[in-house]
């Protein structure tokens, strides 16, 4: 059998990552990314909800008597 010619795989490899850089680059420039972005300012509304007003017997389990 004859042998595999493997002289050319070293450039068919460096031009494939060479493109591929290329096109990753071209795709990520077409979007704009903002230059100075700010943080959002985070405000937590405080919902009123039965259980965060009272604490019962029910959601504490080690004031539950012992069997």
């Amino acid at each position: 059998m004859p042998q595999l010619d493997t002289s050319t795989w070293f450039v068919t490899i460096l031009s494939m990552i060479i493109t591929l850089f290329f096109m990753f680059q071209l795709k990520v420039s077409k979007y704009n990314f903002p230059e100075n972005p700010e943080p959002k300012s985070l405000t937590t509304s405080k919902s009123t909800t039965p259980w965060e007003n009272k604490w019962t017997k029910i959601y504490f389990p080690h004031s539950l008597p012992q069997q």
